[in-house]
């Protein structure tokens, strides 16, 4: 017989997936490869997994024929490479439109058009043209009555951020705010349509892993960031980037403007330097992430924002170019098996476990000179490393007080812990600060070797550090 408290846990669990208010997912179907299977198996592949939204990279006819009453929803993009003639031309505009959008719907179920792709890292300079392409493409859309059914946006990549972390400070970089952030959000209210955003905590991740919890990234269970400009705690670094987004929005009086994660994933193999790069991490990362999305709630933030999310990429793509992991982010082979096995709904989701390896490794083990752990002393602490240098330390100050959740209210201008002020002395603080939060475990005081583990108090060490780097004290005087 089943007790009634496990009986009645079920029952919760079963109703919290009928019934939550939930985001969706979809995939981008990239096709960077000569060995992908044709656009119809492709289709058919979706639907065996319940995947209803693709997102695809052109116009290809092949694809756009395929999908046509297949039910599956339709992003489609505009190039880079057009972008100048959408914006010069509304003759272009409208015959773009013609061929690659009006000739298709609404038995391919077009509902959005991205503009380009990250246009502000196009090496060849098109943001000047991104908003006036995208004024273009929607008049082509009024003018063939689909304006209603069909937004157009851009997805932007987290680079378009001044500052990301905390993620209350979240801004986007002052050079693009009044040519393009402003009249671009303005399009997006005007028009009913979302920010498109292309999101990848791998990056923040591998760059980082001496400061970020390879659980934090992977959105398993971990102790949380408190974001110290507002207070709310994060469990994923996903919803901080998504947040950093919404506070940049914020900042320009935007609040209104919906998001869509128009690509985010993790590679399965990689370099011997892209450091996370695994199946087993992608399978964590990907599937944690859909049943996140799935099950409802937003971000701390914007907790009603339930997200449409597309995982990049639906295969993995032989002929990319650059690291090994630019080729490995597939949820699937050419050969239509899996990389690794993850749910893709609600129902699948029942069954979902996260397959964690039971060898622990994503924390750095403790490299600073004087390495005290917690298991060879009593009492320590974290102190900053001055021969780390200015810009180190600075870095991990910033993730100290930002993401890594430390209590940095005592060594802010006028608090009791202000003085001496110096980036040494107050990083010594928010390191200790981040240390015993996190129960002074091995790797949580290195900071890339900004930081070091002592066994007096941090006052009593500040005192001698002081009075050893002293001008006016003489060790050897005669």
């Amino acid at each position: 017989m089943v007790p009634i408290f496990a009986s009645f846990s079920l029952l919760l669990i079963s109703a919290l997936f009928i019934v939550a208010d939930c985001g969706s997912i979809g995939v981008n179907y990239g096709r960077i490869a000569n060995n992908l299977p044709s656009a119809t198996k492709v289709v058919e592949l979706l639907k065996s997994q319940a995947l209803n939204r693709v997102k695809v990279y052109d116009t290809d006819p092949a694809v756009l024929h395929a999908l046509s009453g297949s039910g599956i929803k339709v992003t489609v993009d505009l190039p880079n490479e057009q972008l100048f003639a959408a914006a010069k031309s509304t003759s272009f505009a409208n015959s773009w439109v013609q061929r690659n959008v009006a000739a298709y719907y609404p038995h391919t179920e077009i509902e959005a058009i991205a503009v380009g792709n990250e246009v502000f890292v196009d090496p060849r300079n098109t943001t000047k043209f991104l908003v006036p392409a995208m004024k273009n493409i929607h008049q082509a859309l009024v003018k063939s009555n689909l304006h209603s059914d069909i937004k157009i946006s851009s997805p932007i990549a987290l680079s378009a951020l001044q500052n990301s972390y905390p993620s209350s400070a979240g801004s986007f970089r002052p050079e693009l705010i009044e040519p393009v952030f402003k009249p671009m959000l303005n399009f997006l209210r005007q028009t009913g349509s979302f920010l498109m955003v292309n999101a990848y905590p791998f990056f923040a991740y591998e760059s980082n892993t001496d400061v970020i919890s390879l659980d934090y990234a992977l959105f398993r269970e971990n102790p949380g960031v408190v974001d110290a400009g507002n207070g709310l705690r994060y469990f994923s670094l996903f919803d901080a980037q998504v947040d950093a987004v919404f506070a940049a929005m914020s900042a320009l009086k935007y609040d209104d403007i919906r998001l869509v994660v128009t690509e985010t994933g993790w590679p399965s193999k990689g370099d011997e330097n892209e450091i996370g790069a695994s199946a087993e991490n992608a399978a964590a990362y990907n599937g944690n992430l859909v049943r996140r999305i799935l099950t409802g709630g937003g971000t701390p933030l914007r907790p009603k924002a339930d997200l449409t999310v597309y995982l990049f990429a639906l295969f993995n793509e032989n002929n990319k170019v650059g690291p090994t992991s630019e080729r490995n982010y597939g949820l699937f082979y050419p050969t239509e098996e899996k990389v690794y096995d993850i749910p893709f709904t609600v129902e699948g989701l029942k069954n979902y476990h996260d397959r964690r390896s039971p060898v622990a490794g994503n924390q750095p083990v403790n490299g600073g000179k004087g390495g005290v752990s917690k298991s060879t002393t009593g009492n320590t602490w974290c102190v900053a490393n001055g021969e780390a240098g200015k810009e180190k330390l600075q870095a991990a100050l910033d993730f100290a007080c930002g993401e890594g959740g430390a209590d940095c209210h005592s060594i802010q201008p006028g608090a009791t812990c202000y003085d001496p002020n110096t980036l040494e002395a107050h990083a010594s603080f928010a390191f200790n600060s981040y240390y015993q939060k996190n129960g002074r475990h091995m790797g949580t005081c290195y900071f890339g070797g900004a930081a070091y583990v002592v066994t007096q108090p941090p006052s009593a060490y500040s005192i001698l550090l002081s009075l050893f780097n002293s001008a006016h004290i003489k060790l050897f005087s005669a």
